[in-house]
């Protein structure tokens, strides 16, 4: 059993990303420092911004070619976040992200290591109180009869699913599953091609897309949540009992200087809804607000936020980028509330 239930775990791979940029009228560049990547980790990441390093995790499957810089920039955000397991018969997971004008591809460069709960058991990320997972419905079904299949765990479940599932042959497996599904999280886009429904994402075309998949019946006894991200017009929250509310985006269009790659903010907005759920004793309206603190700071740079402590006479803490987390929870919500005085 672990030391310390902890309070959000991702069953997200870790990822080491390589990344491609194709100019049709100039040569092919590629970068040439691997990245960290991984949906799991910016979830992770997004968690950790509002949680100690002992409340959350991740497993990262490292392989004979793991990079010390990779390593040395995991640990400075706390060794005991993660959870390290060594195989060098085979090389650490690998991916290439090519961008070809507005077009994004993915690749996997090697096989990849699939992370399920039972990976979890014995270790020290055991029986988490929030799990969030990545994947298609037919592997979500495998991680959702685990769980069930352990006896008195009975976590949060924040499901993303793939992009390249989110289409209409998989909503059927999809229904099957939703009533194990605490939280259901598509972005916008991933939402309205699962639904067959116009790509054209508009704020009333999203709400629409939100109340249908809770027709589906998400959740036990249809009391789960559906949140769609719908990137810089905020997210949309709703279930049965209250409805749908949206929860606008920390950085407007107007502060298009402060987005500079929004690689990952998905993911760690549900990091940062997770950690908010246990401030907010599980009001996911209120934990949104959270989750969209967490993609703020992803999308400031390329790659992951840079985590300091703060170290001054007058106050201590952690800053990611140079600011409070709490500050910024704070003038969102100021900015929510004169929006509804007015």
């Amino acid at each position: 059993m672990a030391d310390q239930t902890r309070q959000f775990v991702s069953l997200g791979m870790f990822i080491i990303d390589e990344f491609e940029f194709i100019d049709p009228k100039q040569k092919t560049r590629r970068s040439e420092e691997p990245q960290i990547g991984g949906g799991g980790t910016y979830a992770t990441i997004g968690a950790r911004i509002w949680l100690p390093p002992d409340e959350v995790g991740m497993i990262v499957d490292r392989g004979h070619d793991w990079p010390e810089t990779i390593q040395n920039q995991l640990q400075a955000y706390g060794q005991d976040m993660w959870l390290y397991r060594d195989d060098k018969s085979r090389e650490t997971t690998r991916a290439r992200n090519t961008y070809r004008e507005d077009a994004r591809g993915f690749q996997y460069l090697n096989p990849r290591v699939r992370i399920t709960p039972r990976d979890l058991s014995g270790t020290k990320l055991e029986d988490p109180k929030t799990l969030h997972f990545i994947c298609s419905p037919s592997r979500a079904r495998i991680i959702l009869n685990e769980v069930a299949n352990r006896p008195g765990w009975t976590p949060v479940t924040i499901y993303e699913p793939i992009p390249d599932r989110c289409i209409p042959e998989e909503l059927p497996a999809l229904l099957e599953i939703l009533p194990q599904i605490s939280i259901l999280s598509p972005n916008a886009e991933e939402a309205l091609s699962l639904l067959a429904m116009p790509l054209d994402v508009t704020r009333g075309v999203v709400e629409e897309a939100a109340l249908q998949l809770l027709s589906f019946g998400v959740g036990a006894e249809g009391r789960g949540v559906v949140i769609i991200r719908s990137g810089h017009l905020g997210a949309y929250v709703a279930n049965v009992e209250r409805g749908g509310q949206w929860v606008e985006a920390y950085w407007t269009p107007s502060d298009s200087d402060r987005v500079v790659d929004v690689t990952g903010a998905g993911n760690a907005f549900l990091g940062g809804l997770g950690a908010g759920l246990h401030f907010t004793k599980g009001d996911p309206f209120e934990a949104t607000l959270y989750g969209t603190i967490s993609a703020s700071f992803v999308i400031e740079q390329e790659g992951l936020p840079h985590l300091e402590h703060n170290t001054s006479r007058t106050e201590t803490g952690e800053l990611w980028n140079g600011s409070k987390p709490q500050k910024r929870l704070e003038s969102l919500r100021k900015r929510i509330r004169n929006r509804v005085e007015t």
